[in-house]
C-alpha cells in the first residue's frame, strides 16, 4: 500500500508560501503558452567495460566504436576502460530512454565477452598503475584530453576516477522563457535566461541532499577501492565496507567531493559574472601541492596547469552551468558571452538494479524540481548558506537513512522526513501543472514514489543494495557483478537491428575520418597550445 504524505506543519508551509508568490499564476500562463512545458533533455550514462571475471579490462576502446574523440554517442571518460554513452538532446522521457537503450544494445553488440559495471562504485581494483588512461590520438586536442585525465590521476589518484555516474542534462526551450517573462515583467533574452537559470542553480544546490537521498546508490564499495587510503568505512564481509546509513558515498570525500577544492575554492553561484570568476580564479591560481607534481617529467605532460583547478571541467560540484562553445573557443569566454544554455546534473548514482542506470521516474521527478526550483524565489548565497548546502549533503551522503539525522535549514535542524515531505507538498502543483499538460497522473505519481522513500528508508536504492548483499550472503562485487551480467543478458537478447548496426558503423567511420582530419590540421606544438589554453583563462 502507498503511504500517502504527511499533511505538512502549517506553519512550516507558510515558509513555502512565502517562497512560492504566484506560482500558480505562472503555471497557468505556462500552460497555455504552446509547448513551454515541453523540455529540452539528454543524458550521459558512465559505465565500466570489465572483463568476464569482474576486472577491469585492460583492452583499448574498442575498434567498433570508432574514434572516442570524435563519435558523438560512444566515447570514454578518465579511463580507456570507462565508456560514456551520450544522448541527443530530446523533448521525450521515452525517446531519450530509447535512445539510450539504443546505445547500450549496440555497445553490448560490440564488447564480444567483456560486461558493462552495473554501479557507480568500481568493480575489483588492482592499483592505479592497472588503470589505464584515455588516449585520444596525436592531435592537440586529443593530448589536452590525456594531459588533464593524467592530472587528475596525480592529483586524486586513478581509483577515485573510476567512479561512474549518471549526468542529467537539461533545459527550458524559447516558448518557456517567453511566457516566463511576461509573466515575471521581464524581457526573455540571454542575461534574463542566465540570471534565472543561476536561481535555478542555488535553489537545487539548497535541495541538492533530496535527490541524493531518494536516489543514491552506492553504500557501499569494494576493499580495494580504498587500499591504503584512510576511511571511516566498516566492514560489510570480507570483501566489503559500506557506512550503514549512507546513500552515495560516490558524492562523498571517498568519490567526487574533493577535500582539496571545499578548502581552496567557493565557486559562486550568485550570477553568470560571479559563477566565471570565481571559476577563472580558482583555474588560474597555482596551489602547492600540484607544483610539487610538476607539469613535464620525461616528456610525458603531467597536467594541464598546476593551479587548483585545470579547467572548469575539473569542479565537482551537483549542478553546473553549461553552453554548447564554438570548436576552440574557451568554454568560460563563451559562457560569459552567450549566457547559460542548459543546466547538467551530476549528483545521480548509476543505479545497479536499472540496465540504463536511470528510468523515467527519476527524470519525473528531476524535471519536477528543475522546473520548481526556477519559479521560486531564489536568495543570493552567502557564505553561512554554502556551508550548509555542503553541510547537508555530507549528512545525507553519510548518514542519511541513519535515525535521527538532521539538516541546517537556515539554521534550524531539520529531519530528512519532515524537511523532504514539505518540498514534496511545494511541489505538488508543478507535478499536477506537468501531468495535465501531458495527460495521467506519472509526475505526481513520480512524487508520491518518492514520499514512500522518505517514509520509510528501506525503499530507498541504498538500503535495498545493502539488504540484498546481505540476504544473498553476497559482498558489493558479486552483487553488482550479478545485476551486470543480468543486463547484458537482457541486451542481448534484444539486439539492435542491422540497420541500426549499419547507422553505428558509418557513424564509428566518420568519426575516425574526423580524428585523422583534426590531427592534419593542428598547426602549432603542444606546448604552445598549451600555453595558449591556459592563458584564454588569465584573459578572463
Amino acid at each position: 500500500m502507498s503511504t500517502q504524505v504527511p499533511t505538512p506543519d502549517t506553519a512550516r508551509l507558510e515558509q513555502y508560501a512565502h517562497m512560492t508568490p504566484n506560482i500558480d499564476d505562472k503555471l497557468a500562463k505556462l500552460a497555455t503558452a504552446g509547448n513551454a512545458l515541453t523540455f529540452r533533455r539528454g543524458i550521459e550514462r558512465e559505465a565500466l567495460r570489465v572483463d568476464p571475471h569482474g576486472n577491469l579490462a585492460r583492452t583499448p576502446h574498442p575498434e567498433a566504436f570508432g574514434s572516442k574523440l570524435c563519435h558523438p554517442l560512444i566515447t570514454t571518460d578518465f579511463s580507456e576502460s570507462q565508456l560514456e554513452l551520450i544522448t541527443p538532446v530530446s523533448e521525450s522521457i521515452d525517446d531519450v530512454l530509447a535512445k539510450l537503450d539504443e546505445i547500450h544494445r549496440v555497445v553490448h553488440a560490440g564488447l564480444d565477452d567483456e560486461i558493462l559495471w552495473s554501479a557507480s562504485m568500481p568493480c575489483v581494483l588492482s592499483g592505479d598503475d592497472s588503470i589505464p588512461l584515455a588516449r585520444y590520438g596525436s592531435s592537440n586536442l586529443g593530448k589536452l584530453k590525456t594531459t588533464y585525465r593524467n592530472g587528475l590521476g596525480h592529483r586524486y589518484g586513478r581509483s577515485m576516477q573510476t567512479i561512474c555516474a549518471v549526468h542529467y542534462n537539461f533545459s527550458f526551450n524559447d516558448v518557456f522563457w517567453d511566457a516566463l517573462a511576461k509573466a515575471e515583467d521581464g524581457t526573455a533574452n540571454a542575461e534574463f535566461r542566465s540570471c534565472r537559470y543561476f536561481d535555478l542553480m542555488r535553489n537545487f544546490r539548497r535541495f541538492s541532499w533530496l535527490p541524493v537521498y531518494l536516489f543514491g546508490a552506492s553504500p557501499a564499495v569494494c576493499n580495494s577501492f580504498v587500499k591504503g587510503r584512510e576511511h571511516q568505512l566498516e566492514r560489510f564481509d570480507e570483501g566489503s565496507l559500506y557506512a550503514p546509513g549512507a546513500t552515495s558515498l560516490r558524492s562523498g570525500n571517498l568519490g567526487y567531493q574533493s577535500d582539496t577544492q571545499r578548502g581552496m575554492i567557493n565557486i559562486c553561484y550568485n550570477s553568470l559574472d560571479t559563477y566565471v570568476s570565481t571559476l577563472a580564479d580558482a583555474i588560474t591560481t597555482p596551489f602547492p601541492g600540484y607544483e610539487e607534481i610538476g607539469l613535464v617529467r620525461d616528456g610525458e605532460h603531467l597536467q594541464v596547469n598546476a593551479s587548483i583547478l585545470q579547467s572548469e571541467a575539473e569542479f565537482y560540484t551537483t549542478i553546473r552551468a553549461k553552453c554548447v562553445p564554438p570548436k576552440g573557443e574557451n568554454f568560460l569566454a563563451i559562457l560569459r558571452r552567450k549566457g547559460v544554455e542548459y543546466v547538467e546534473v551530476r549528483l545521480l548514482d548509476v543505479n545497479p538494479y536499472l540496465p540504463l542506470g536511470i528510468d523515467a521516474d527519476e527524470i519525473r521527478f528531476l524535471d519536477t524540481l528543475l522546473t520548481w526550483c526556477v519559479l521560486i524565489p531564489s536568495p543570493e548565497h552567502d557564505t553561512l548558506t554554502c556551508n550548509a548546502v555542503t553541510d547537508n549533503l555530507q549528512r545525507v551522503v553519510w548518514q542519511g537513512r541513519a535515525a535521527g539525522t538532521t539538516l541546517d535549514d537556515r539554521g534550524d535542524e531539520r529531519s530528512i522526513a519532515d524537511w523532504g515531505n514539505e518540498v514534496l507538498e511545494a511541489m505538488r502543483p508543478v507535478a499536477a501543472a506537468l501531468d495535465r499538460y501531458h495527460g495521467g497522473t506519472a509526475y505526481r505519481d513520480s512524487l508520491q514514489h518518492q514520499a514512500d522513500r522518505l517514509a520509510d528508508p528501506t525503499k530507498t536504492p541504498s538500503a535495498q543494495i545493502l539488504a540484498d548483499m546481505k540476504q544473498e550472503s553476497i559482498p558489493f562485487f558479486r552483487f553488482a557483478m550479478n545485476k551486470a551480467l543480468a543486463h547484458k543478458a537482457a541486451f542481448r537478447d534484444n539486439p539492435p537491428s542491422a540497420e541500426t548496426l549499419l547507422a553505428y558503423r558509418e557513424m564509428a567511420e566518420t568519426s575516425v575520418v574526423d580524428q585523422r582530419r583534426i590531427e592534419e590540421t593542428d598547426t602549432v606544438d603542444f606546448d604552445r597550445y598549451l600555453a595558449d589554453i591556459n592563458r584564454a583563462y588569465l584573459e578572463l
